[in-house]
């Protein structure tokens, strides 16, 4: 912010204090009395569905948590028609990654915003495999994985991935995923 543009702010933010000096907060006239709402079921339901309508979705990726998963837990997605043959191969590690993006450390919201740019990305260069390493949360012993569980969800939301598996161990095992991303067509 330039020193004019600051000054004027100030100037203005002086104005408008001065212009509301003599307001004076408005009287209740709400009953008091003395008892705490009612937490009955209906509300609790009308907060909960106004919760879900205003979750934050960020690039088309739902923030809803639909399964937690423990940090051993192998996984395994396949849309219809992708081939088992193919399935077996990038389970075994033998279709090989081109690029790989690592989620360690990253909040939710932060490991959504870089996952979805990672896969716009590799999608726009036309690769197809790639490795999504999200950890294995043994930072909280008998803790669900959040960050895998999340992992595991968007990829099933973003158009273009086919397949995705947990890797071999010398690519991280169960704490990172094999992705296989639908072939782009020459038109793109």
């Amino acid at each position: 912010m330039s020193d004019k543009s600051r000054s004027d702010y100030i100037s203005e933010l002086q104005a408008f204090r001065e212009a509301l000096s003599d307001v004076e907060p408005m009287e209740q006239e709400r009953a008091h009395t003395g008892q705490a709402r009612r937490n009955d079921e209906s509300a609790s339901y009308r907060r909960e569905k106004a919760q879900e309508q205003n979750e934050l979705i960020v690039d088309g990726l739902n923030s809803t948590l639909t399964r937690e998963m423990t940090a051993e837990e192998r996984v395994l997605f396949a849309l219809p028609g992708v081939q088992q043959k193919l399935l077996k191969r990038m389970q075994a590690g033998h279709l090989g990654w081109d690029a790989g993006v690592d989620l360690h450390g990253y909040s939710v919201d932060a490991a959504r915003e870089e996952l979805h740019g990672f896969i716009s990305d590799a999608k726009r260069r036309g690769l197809r495999g790639l490795l999504v390493v999200h950890g294995k949360a043994y930072t909280d012993p008998g803790k669900p994985a959040l960050l895998k569980s999340f992992v595991t969800d968007w990829l099933q939301q973003i158009d273009g991935v086919l397949a995705f598996c947990s890797a071999q161990p010398q690519d991280g095992g169960s704490g990172a995923l094999y992705v296989l991303l639908k072939r782009q067509s020459d038109s793109c």
